[in-house]
């Protein structure tokens, strides 16, 4: 039996960097595993659109998919969105939707990554805050995972790690750069936790104009394209329980 196709599921975006960034994560994914079969679709803005690519690959006589949330929380698009989109499928594909990328330990060895990439060495780490700048969201499962990741991250060597978020919720960034500064810590960080650029990355990016160092988004870092193939590991079986069974 082959492989379940994996179709990598991302919100979209009017800013061409972010499916750029999506097409390139998924191109390391591809690198990593050349034995599945990997296609992306988007759930706006950009193509091909997931009802699209599901369409295709019935007509192709695919029976099996794994569907993967590009999210780093189960939040509205995890919880409603996408299930709304797969239970619209053709019904003769057998789909399970795979849990969304984060929490992760490979999550977090990506946000060192970029931070050291930005300059920061595993020796600045008792000095220096760091805040950890997500997008946000209106539900509160999303925000307390978020919450938890900064706290164990803390305890990992940093002077301080605080949350921030770029909407829906408080404080913002430039606000926990601030109290990094309060707190004392000889330089502040900000490491944002986002998988591609945009709206709201940008807008993290201006609240870290006070701080001493500021990472990329986690993009197509190894680690995220290697928890994206143990999320898809760990929905392709059993199959029997799948959308549209």
């Amino acid at each position: 039996m082959s492989a379940p196709v994996l179709l990598v599921i991302a919100h979209g975006s009017r800013d061409p960097r972010h499916a750029a960034t999506v097409h390139a994560l998924v191109r390391r994914v591809r690198a990593l595993r050349p034995d599945v079969r990997v296609e992306t679709g988007f759930l706006d803005f950009n193509v091909p659109s997931v009802p699209g690519v599901l369409e295709s690959l019935e007509t192709e006589g695919v029976r099996d998919v794994v569907a993967l949330p590009l999210l780093l929380t189960r939040a509205f698009h995890a919880k409603s969105d996408i299930p709304a989109v797969l239970a619209a499928a053709p019904p003769r594909l057998r789909i399970r939707q795979a849990e969304v990328l984060g929490p992760s330990p490979l999550l977090v060895s990506a946000l060192e990554r970029r931070l050291y990439e930005a300059g920061l060495t595993p020796a600045d780490k008792s000095s220096t805050g760091v805040v950890l700048a997500s997008a946000g969201s209106s539900d509160p499962e999303a925000i307390a995972v978020i919450a938890e990741i900064a706290r164990e991250w803390r305890h990992t060597g940093w002077c301080a790690v605080r949350p921030a978020f770029a909407s829906a919720s408080l404080p913002r960034t430039e606000d926990a750069v601030r109290r990094l500064r309060e707190l004392g810590c000889a330089r502040v960080a900000v490491a944002p936790y986002v998988l591609a650029p945009g709206f709201l990355p940008d807008r993290i990016a201006r609240g870290a104009a006070g701080a001493d160092v500021l990472a990329d988004v986690l993009g197509p870092a190894p680690e995220v394209a290697r928890v994206l193939l143990e999320r898809y590991d760990g929905a392709r079986v059993p199959v029997a329980l799948a959308v549209g069974a």
